[in-house]
């Protein structure tokens, strides 16, 4: 019997990932933001095509399993896929292809009736940035390097489990699972940090890899409600925080909805850790249906970037829906 797995990561630039002078390209319209990924990929050439992502990590991979259960083979397909730069002066359009860096294939490793297969891609923007960085030769003409480095493992009754070990901390990465859903995202895209470090050996094609750090997936309700705030009557307020920070506090009046743009934040009631939310959550909906206190601390674990509106501009109905969710959370 031939079993086959398949998990794939779309990486892409968010709006409030950019920080520093380099916004400046980006919004006097040099070159892009990203709008978000589809909540499920079909044609991923549609959608390279279509300049929907900066570059893609699909890894396949099968297994042969004999009539004891023993796995007699195995292999890898997929493999990068890298988008391109589209850069506007006037009234033209030029489009720089990525620099593809050799997709890295780990030899796969084997148990007890199962077989697990990593694999990293990525490259670089063929579009040169020059800036100076924080090790030797303190300047770099090379664009940074992206890279996401994905699991796989294959059970020999077919089961199959994925992950994301490793990514560059810019930009935006999103997991699709082997259906084409979305399943994991990463939590926090660093472009400070990345536009600085990630070059030479500093990558998985010299001797290093980052750990990436890796969050579930928002509810359809919220991603729902996230384009409502986003893009409602009410201009939403956009904050930056920095780890550490209290967003709400326990007890104290307020009725601001929060979506989580970019980051971690945990929820606290009375001292306890409850759970903790990354990119596309959105939290505080209680207080705007319990008279307007708050029923829980929020605090950043890592830096963030948050958006706020008046719970009052959302859906009652959408907001009891969501508490519901949060509560089902707070108890397990």
């Amino acid at each position: 019997m031939r079993y086959e797995g398949c998990i794939t990561s779309i990486s892409w630039i968010p709006s409030e990932a950019i920080t520093g002078g380099t916004r400046m390209a980006f919004d006097a319209g040099f070159t892009h933001y990203d709008d978000p990924p589809p909540g499920e990929i079909g044609d991923i050439e549609a959608l390279r095509a279509a300049d929907r992502f900066r570059f893609a990590n699909v890894l396949r991979a099968w297994a042969e399993v004999d009539d004891s259960g023993r796995i007699t083979g195995c292999g890898y397909d997929g493999g990068g896929l890298m988008g391109s730069t589209t850069v506007q002066l006037g009234g033209l359009h030029y489009r720089f292809q990525a620099v593809q860096l050799p997709d890295l294939q780990r030899d796969p490793q084997r148990g007890d009736n199962w077989v697990r297969f990593v694999q990293t891609a990525g490259g670089r923007t063929g579009l040169p940035a020059p800036r100076r960085v924080r090790r030797r030769p303190f300047v770099q003409w090379q664009a940074p390097t992206v890279w996401t480095t994905l699991s796989l493992t294959l059970h020999a009754g077919g089961r199959a489990e994925f992950g994301m070990t490793g990514a560059s901390r810019f930009p935006r990465h999103w997991v699709y699972d082997g259906d084409g859903h979305l399943s994991l995202k990463s939590g926090l895209a660093d472009f400070r940090d990345w536009y600085r470090k990630s070059f030479g050996r500093y990558s998985p094609w010299g001797d290093q890899d980052s750990s990436a750090l890796v969050m579930a997936v928002e509810t359809a309700l919220e991603r729902a409600l996230s384009v409502q705030l986003m893009h409602g009557g009410a201009k939403p307020s956009i904050s930056r925080l920095p780890a550490g920070v209290t967003l709400v506090r326990q007890g104290l009046p307020g009725t601001d909805v929060y979506l989580v743009l970019d980051g971690v934040i945990r929820v606290e009631r009375d001292g306890e850790r409850l759970a903790e939310y990354g990119p596309g959550a959105l939290l505080g909906e209680r207080a705007v249906l319990e008279g307007g206190t708050r029923t829980a601390t929020l605090v950043t674990v890592t830096p963030c970037c948050v958006a706020a509106v008046d719970g009052g501009q959302l859906e009652r109905s959408a907001l009891e829906e969501l508490s519901g969710g949060h509560r089902r959370e707070d108890a397990g």
